[in-house]
């Protein structure tokens, strides 16, 4: 085939997405990006959260930081962008889990080479904005950066960031390439070096020690490389490092480290640059860019990118006239798709622990596969997980990959990851269930012998565990049955919260993780004729028992001897609960919901959960509008956290699956919002799109307490919030999920039928529903308390 011209030719990326586009349906359905607002939920987010430009899943997240210099003590809260702020002080290109840095940015007028203070605009290279002259869409940011006239526009490929900077007239313009200051998690900068390659191309590294890499994996480093191509020639170049500006040289090594490419700029002048992006060697950033973007411009690059976004977002189709739902809908998995960043390269190079690279292994057909960073997946199977076994299965298969290739790497799996290095920010480890999971769902393209055994170690191994994978306190659960509450363990020679195999201070929630873990493992066991280790793993599944006193009802923590701890509140977080209380985890049993309903009776439990979920509405089914991740911990019900995501839920085994439909679709309407402050409540903890993708499985009214670790997975049905949805499964197959009638005040499922035939129960088997075809509700104002009331979901041990 005779090309037309270099000039002429639509890349392959571009003609792939947009035609991928056309045929997920262009002439069906208008573009569900226009009910994506990356701006929701932009008080107190994450480094992580706000990243528009971008696609799914990609390594290359670019976004406007208002505050990410100034790092971040802990290592983990709100930092980068903060709709209460009014200032940008860079484009950064690096968003993940512990992992951030390599700032740009352009000015005018005087060189300033610090980004100066938040409340001292005009203290360093920092610019004020208004947010009427910002456009934030999947895959595109654009700003007017009011103190210099000049607007920024960011777009990406999955490996690649390109900027597009429309200067003013001027004799002082200048692109600020800010690279050895620490951004948001990433802590301070170790080591950088940035040097021009020629009058044109740019290139460097970063290396930093996050404070989760610190406390986890204290050998470990975070490495970014980039290789960068710039439109424009500059007129002069210079220098800097925290040492102080060299204005003749064209590179910088150390803290502090960065270059001042100086232009003479005139009206409407746009200068470009694409920046290759890689976790192994500056080699594989420059490698990437030519693969993704070398003949790419800036125009053609977004509409690959949104192109992209629509393709991934149409997979999911709702319909109906409530646009603020959808936009809560879309908005929400829009941040599920962008929450884990691949870390591997266009070659499969990935990155290993302590600054090596490593070789993914492609085997089998089908997709190469990613390497993925990722935060914990800490209360992931009630969400992520089920969207991406849903609808996005190659992205859980990637996610297990990683996984076993930390396994084979490191001897362990690392519940949170930055470039391979443990940072896992809970220090229980719950990716043995969600392997569990997807081998339970059919995801096995992995070596699945392997995988039982990684799985099996991650419950049951305590030798020479490393502190970085999280349940140092197995030695006890698997000798207890449970494990041991040890008061003196809140801050214990210096470590707060600590663990070890005598016990822990989250003696309690460790006790009830442990056990919904053991189960899933239990599960896979069987199936693959382990019965020595079933019966084990499956007798340790009935840890919570032994810390459930029947005196109060309530999951009280309980000393080595076997007494419950005095001086007990059941509203106090943190003494023997992880960011939660005993309120709130005395539901945690999903392997087991008909068990705990048994130890409580089946009255107590649905007038005590009706109760908590009465009072939780008065503020809002979190910590009311107080604007803290860690807002809800004290309340009687916290949405905005991991803990409480599946409770909801428990009606449907309760026998009044009608409270599940009320209170799910009221915390849909009340919880999530649509606004900067109100997103994902006020003090939201949104782990890499877990809150994101709990709104979207729940308004389709799907979803499985047990996060697909029975045997046989169900799927528990709820209260549809759209007319239509239009699933294209994993398999290719398609669900349409229709809610006649439904609206805000009819929320109660009146009759079901699926593919004809009629629903009595308020669950199914997700193999059935997995057969796609039409599932079909009927809707009234009024709960039908016969329906699905009278067998409820298998509650299998």
């Amino acid at each position: 085939m005779k090309l037309i011209s270099k000039a002429g030719v639509l890349p392959l990326v571009l003609l792939l997405a947009a035609g991928g586009a056309r045929a997920q349906g262009a002439a069906k359905a208008p573009s569900m990006l226009k009910y994506v607002n990356p701006n929701i939920g932009t008080a107190h987010s994450r480094w992580f959260f706000y990243t528009p430009a971008a696609v799914p899943y990609g390594m290359a997240k670019l976004a406007p930081s208002t505050n990410g210099h100034y790092g971040n003590a802990s290592g983990w809260e709100a930092v980068g962008y903060d709709t209460r702020q009014n200032s940008i002080e860079g484009f950064v290109h690096f968003h993940e889990w512990q992992v951030g840095g390599v700032s740009f940015m352009p000015t005018t007028g005087e060189l300033k080479v610090q980004p100066g203070d938040l409340d001292k605009p005009g203290s360093g290279y920092r610019s004020r904005f208004d947010r009427k002259n910002q456009v934030a869409q999947p895959g595109y940011y654009q700003v007017l950066l009011d103190d210099y006239g000049i607007t920024a526009e960011l777009t990406a490929t999955k490996r690649v960031g390109f900027h597009r900077y429309t200067f003013p007239k001027s004799d002082q313009a200048h692109i600020i390439l800010d690279i050895g200051n620490k951004q948001g998690e990433s802590s301070d900068v170790t080591d950088a070096s940035i040097r021009m390659v020629d009058a044109t191309h740019v290139e460097g590294f970063v290396s930093t020690y996050p404070k989760y890499v610190k406390t986890y994996d204290p050998s470990g480093k975070v490495n970014m490389y980039f290789y960068g191509e710039i439109s424009r020639v500059p007129a002069s170049v210079g220098a800097f490092t925290a040492a102080g500006q060299q204005p003749t040289a064209k590179s910088a090594t150390g803290k502090g480290a960065g270059l001042v490419l100086n232009y003479k700029t005139t009206a409407q002048q746009k200068i470009e640059l694409k920046v290759g992006l890689s976790y192994t060697s500056i080699t594989n950033a420059k490698a990437n860019l030519a693969a993704e973007a070398k003949s790419l411009t800036f125009d053609q690059a977004r509409t690959a990118a949104q192109a992209t976004w629509q393709r991934e977002l149409g997979k999911i189709a709702v319909e109906g006239t409530d646009e603020q739902s959808k936009t809560k809908f879309y908005t929400g998995l829009f941040h599920a798709l962008l929450g884990r960043g691949i870390a591997s390269d266009v070659s499969g190079a990935y990155p290993k622990h302590g600054g090596q690279a490593g070789q993914l292994v492609v085997s089998g057909a089908g997709p190469k596969p990613e390497f993925i960073n990722t935060d914990a997946i800490w209360g992931g199977y009630w969400n992520i997980t089920q969207l991406w076994a849903l609808s996005y299965p190659e992205w859980y298969g990637n996610y297990v990959n990683t996984e076993l290739q930390v396994y084979r790497d490191k001897g362990w799996f690392g519940d949170g990851l930055a470039n391979s290095e443990y940072v896992s920010g809970v220090g229980t480890n719950f990716v043995g269930l969600a392997v569990a999971g997807a081998y339970q769902v059919g995801i096995r393209n992995y070596d699945v012998n392997l995988a039982y055994q990684a799985v099996r170690a991650n419950e049951l191994g305590y030798h020479h565990r490393a502190f970085g994978s999280g349940k140092m306190d197995v030695k006890a659960f698997t000798e207890y049955g449970y494990v041991p509450f040890r008061d003196d363990y809140k801050e214990y020679k210096g470590e707060w919260y600590k663990t070890d195999s005598s016990g822990a201070y989250f003696a309690n929630s460790h006790t009830l993780e442990y056990s919904y873990s053991a189960f899933a493992a239990a599960q896979m066991a069987k199936d693959l004729g382990k019965t020595a280790d079933y019966e084990q793993l499956l007798k340790l599944s009935n840890g919570w028992r032994k810390i459930l006193n029947p005196q109060n009802q309530l999951m009280q923590p309980k000393l080595a001897d076997g007494t419950f701890v005095g001086n007990f509140q059941p509203f106090e977080p943190w003494r023997g609960f992880q960011e939660g209380n005993a309120m709130q985890y005395t539901f945690y049993v999903p392997q087991n919901p008909a068990g705990l309903i048994a130890a409580i009776g089946r009255d107590k439990f649905n007038n005590r959960l009706d109760s908590i979920f009465t009072a939780s509405a008065k503020t809002g089914f979190g910590g009311g509008k107080e604007i803290d991740a860690f807002a809800g911990i004290k309340a009687i019900y916290n949405h905005g956290n991991q803990p409480c995501l599946h409770i909801s839920w428990l009606f449907n085994f309760s026998g009044q699956p009608w409270l599940t439909q009320k209170w799910t679709r009221q915390i849909c309407d009340e919880f999530y919002g649509t606004e900067p402050i109100h997103g994902y409540g006020y003090g939201q903890d949104e782990d890499q799109g877990q809150l994101g993708s709990w709104y979207v499985i729940t308004a389709l009214g799907l979803f499985d307490v047990k996060g697909f670790t029975d045997a046989r997975p169900i799927i528990e049905l709820g209260s549809p919030i759209f007319p239509k949805s239009i699933i294209q499964l994993g398999n290719q197959k398609k669900l349409v999920i229709e809610a006649k009638n439904t609206s805000k005040t009819n929320v109660y499922v009146q009759s079901a039928e699926f593919n004809g035939k009629p629903l009595t129960n308020c669950w199914l088997y997700r193999d059935e529903l997995m057969q796609g075809g039409k599932l079909t509700f009927t809707m009234g104002p009024q709960p039908n308390k016969s329906w699905g009331s009278q067998t409820p979901p298998p509650s299998v041990q």
